[in-house]
């Protein structure tokens, strides 16, 4: 390509934001238009962030000649159908993770992209985090050896409201937040393959939503490395994104959300402190420029480069169908207490139906 690529971006909410955030900082691109469900939210986004037009679905925004990319920045329950109506329209994807709420589904969004031959890429953040990815390259270098182990850690207090709904986010935090974890995983244990998963998961202290609030996963690999994934819906203070690689010769710790560069104690209310902020008074570490930390601009940056290059990116909807079967077996897992092995068929042949039927609803117990 000669000119700038062309993005329209279906939805106006909050990922949709950090998007235009993020891509305020990065080259070679247009932010053509959005696709809003509500108008009022779309004009005032489209405002802010000098977006041309905004347009009430995502068929008028696939029907636009000068988008080369359809960004999908909405809830996993309305994946599919961005991403087919895109596919059909012979417009390349982009599409936010988790891509869908079961292993099937994301393989039905997989199914369309290359049924219609378009380029595609996956949005998982993690592994385009500017520590997570020093932190790969220090691994390629041989600094810490052999990569054996790995564990990952996201939490926070503050799910939004539709991933409370358990048939809208295809579980609870394993899938919102673990997918991050299993990509990161996925990618320091490079050239394995995860053949199987064992889980656990239990609501231990909301009531106000139906799936399990923490959960752990371990994730085996063909050649026997593991990797150990935490997700909770439990962790007051805020978000929490940790990640710790061990190796053969030492080890390597990212904490995106740890101790920053700046540390207060705000006497009154602030307002807006950082995504998922347990507090926004009394003594806070607010994280430094939150798109750019948490992988938003890399991933931005590479997706255009990659596509302008004609080139597949590093993360494609394939890794999003890899992450998800791996959930998928984890909540089996919950429910059998064994081992459970990892489904990969949806790589190689679209599911003959869709299910979403991989949701963990915990037990009840008398007392919580």
């Amino acid at each position: 390509m000669t000119g700038p690529v062309g993005l329209g971006i279906v939805g106006s909410g909050f990922v949709a934001e950090f998007y235009l955030r993020a891509l305020a900082e990065v080259r070679d691109h247009e932010v053509v238009a959005l696709a809003a469900r509500s108008p009022e939210r779309g004009r005032e986004l489209a405002g802010r962030f000098g977006v041309r037009d905004v347009v009430a679905s995502v068929e008028e925004l696939v029907a636009l000649a000068d988008v080369d990319i359809v960004v999908v920045a909405v809830p996993q329950d309305a994946h599919l159908d961005a991403v087919t109506a895109a596919a059909a329209a012979g417009k390349a994807v982009i599409c936010t993770k988790p891509l869908g709420r079961s292993g099937a589904e994301a393989a039905a969004c997989l199914a369309a992209v290359t049924a219609a031959g378009v380029w595609h890429g996956y949005a998982e953040t993690a592994v385009f985090s500017p520590a997570v990815m020093h932190a790969k390259a220090m691994v390629d270098a041989g600094g810490i050896g052999r990569v054996l182990t790995v564990r990952a850690r996201e939490a926070h207090g503050s799910p939004h409201k539709h991933a409370r709904e358990i048939a809208r986010m295809g579980g609870g935090p394993l899938r919102g937040l673990g997918c991050h974890g299993v990509a990161v995983g996925r990618w320091f244990l490079e050239g394995a393959t995860p053949v199987e998963a064992f889980a656990w998961g239990d609501r231990l202290d909301r009531d106000d939503v139906d799936s399990e609030d923490n959960a752990v996963l371990l994730m085996r690999f063909d050649d026997g490395r593991v990797a150990q994934v935490e997700a909770g819906w439990t962790h007051r203070p805020g978000l929490d994104n940790r990640r710790e690689i061990h190796g053969s010769d030492g080890w390597l710790g990212v904490d995106e959300t740890g101790p920053g560069a700046l540390a207060a104690f705000a006497g009154q209310e602030l307002g807006y402190v950082g995504e998922k902020a347990g507090s926004t008074r009394g003594w806070l570490r607010p994280v430094l420029d939150e798109p750019r930390t948490y992988g938003y601009h890399g991933q931005f940056a590479h997706f255009i480069e990659s596509f302008r290059a004609g080139v597949a990116p590093r993360q494609t909807l394939a890794d999003g169908v890899i992450d998800n079967a791996v959930i998928d077996a984890a909540y089996r897992s919950m429910t059998t207490g064994r081992w459970e092995p990892i489904d990969l068929s949806g790589l190689t042949a679209p599911p003959a139906e869709i299910a979403t039927d991989a949701y963990h609803r915990p037990a009840e117990r008398e007392a919580r």
